[in-house]
């Protein structure tokens, strides 16, 4: 491979349709690496923005990316567009407590006494 087709261009698509982006990686790039880079150029006047690498999910070609792998292993022939710009989706996964507080609140909403006379 050269030099050129080892760097990729990518782009973040957050849940609102904004982008952060377009950044040259490498090939040899991991995704945890990826992410810490969201988290660095995250959009300061955005709420509910992610606080660790844990708190992100990126999806390529409809596959959700593991922090350990590179881009190189992730690549998918669909998205191997010469000199093209890969889009990589962004989810943000709320915080566990907020889960959990949801979570007991609906188990509080949902219950149900009935009365045999």
């Amino acid at each position: 491979m050269s030099a050129a087709q080892d760097q990729l261009e990518i782009k973040f698509r957050l849940i609102d349709g904004t982008d952060i982006g377009p950044k040259s990686f490498s090939a040899a790039t991991s995704v945890a690496t990826l992410k810490e880079n969201i988290l660095s150029q995250w959009p300061k006047e955005k709420d509910n923005g992610p606080r660790t690498v844990k708190d992100v999910k990126l999806i390529s070609a409809g596959r959700i990316l593991e922090n350990n792998r590179t881009l190189g292993e992730c690549r998918s022939p669909l998205c191997d567009i010469p000199g093209g710009i890969t889009t990589m989706h962004v989810v943000v996964q709320p915080p566990a407590q907020e889960k959990e507080k949801k979570a007991s609140d609906d188990m509080k909403q949902n219950k149900c006494l009935c009365v045999i006379l």
